[in-house]
């Protein structure tokens, strides 16, 4: 089975998503290809796409929680969207690369190559079985006007919000969003420390600072490690940010408590070695903690479906997210210290836990094509 998987870097959310199904599909022997979309137009158009989005959604929060706003006002399954048009700009190149593989399928943790897709449809090009990936707990604007032959959703309770907007319930597969396999099996927080050369038997929070940034982190941090008191341990990771990672290694390069990381690949055992993760809601980073069994403290989302995925975690007992630092700070200290509402929000997410959502999109392909091959 050769499978093409298309995502665009507005955000690490959808690339890590796609990442996910990658390490799936390959490891049950498919033929993965794995493209930023508007690479196909040229590295550089991929990468002012993706830095545009970023820069938007970080330096101007309001602006892009408008402009969400705005997009769920006039998005319909009836009429198009610029949104649309502007992704249909792609359809040329993406159906001549169509047309220089056979895939069996295109999966899509992204929108925009979804309406692409869509155009290529409505305009009468050949393509393969398509399947699109929600990374955030709500029907985000105008996925109602795409027409992919699959939608994977987070969780079952959101099918009647995607029906409501427009999306038939007999394509909604509600697998959950698919992680990586290291997310899905915890280790065990002694040895994941130990691995990581941090100290067993005391607190340890875990900040992430997430691909779009995390409003004032360092007044976060901060505040944090002033309120500690018995040698509670603090990791912060801070991704790509090379300027905030250089800040806060300046700023607590005398506190040898607090550890300030740049990208690295395992978050798994930090997640792991750690009693508490502060992160903004965003999709994959939620989920991989979801995955991971940890209490979870949101702090302030990117208005829009950051905003949307807190409330639904909050909703249903998965984390707690007050509106201010402090606030914050207090609770992921609450749950500590209180052995109770620890358990109880450990268990609340145990209950709406899917088991390996990159997975079951495997068999899910691979059933499907197996059936439709047989006809």
């Amino acid at each position: 089975m050769k499978v093409l998987i298309l995502s665009s870097a507005t955000g690490g959310g959808h690339n890590a998503a796609g990442a996910a199904i990658k390490e799936a599909l390959l490891q049950n022997g498919c033929e993965v290809d794995f493209l930023d979309m508007f690479s196909l137009s040229s590295e550089r158009t991929a990468r002012l796409v993706g830095q545009a989005y970023i820069k938007l959604a970080s330096r101007l929060p309001r602006a892009f929680g408008l402009l969400y706003k705005a997009g769920s006002v006039i998005s319909s399954s009836r009429y198009k969207s610029p949104v649309y048009f502007a992704n249909g700009l792609m359809a040329r190149k993406l159906n001549r690369h169509l047309l220089e593989h056979d895939y069996d399928a295109v999966i899509m943790p992204h929108l925009f190559p979804a309406e692409t897709l869509t155009y290529m449809k409505r305009h009468h090009m050949k393509v393969p079985m398509t399947i699109a990936v929600s990374t955030d707990y709500t029907c985000i604007p105008f996925w109602e006007e795409t027409n992919c032959d699959y939608y994977v959703i987070p969780h079952e309770d959101l099918t009647a919000e995607y029906i409501e907007r427009g999306i038939p319930g007999e394509k909604l597969l509600p697998l959950g969003i698919p992680v990586k396999a290291a997310f899905l099996n915890r280790t065990k927080q002694d040895d994941a420390r130990k691995a990581l050369n941090l100290p067993c038997g005391i607190p340890m929070y875990l900040i992430m600072s997430g691909s779009m940034g995390f409003g004032k982190i360092h007044l976060f941090a901060y505040e944090l490690s002033r309120r500690l008191r018995n040698g509670e341990q603090i990791v912060i990771i801070c991704g790509n940010n090379t300027k905030l990672r250089n800040t806060l290694q300046r700023e607590f390069s005398h506190n040898p408590n607090v550890h300030v990381l740049g990208y690295t690949e395992q978050v798994a055992e930090y997640m792991a070695a750690c009693d508490v993760i502060y992160t903004k809601p965003g999709g994959l980073t939620t989920t991989e903690a979801l995955q991971m069994n940890i209490p979870i403290v949101h702090t302030a989302p990117i208005p829009g479906c950051e905003t949307k995925n807190r409330e639904f975690f909050t909703a249903r007992g998965m984390s707690i997210g007050a509106q201010h630092i402090r606030s914050q700070i207090r609770q992921g200290m609450l749950l500590v210290e209180n052995e109770a509402v620890r358990l109880g929000m450990q268990s609340a997410q145990r209950s709406h836990t899917p088991s390996d959502p990159a997975g079951a999109i495997f068999t899910f392909l691979n059933n499907t094509i197996e059936k439709r091959s047989a006809l």
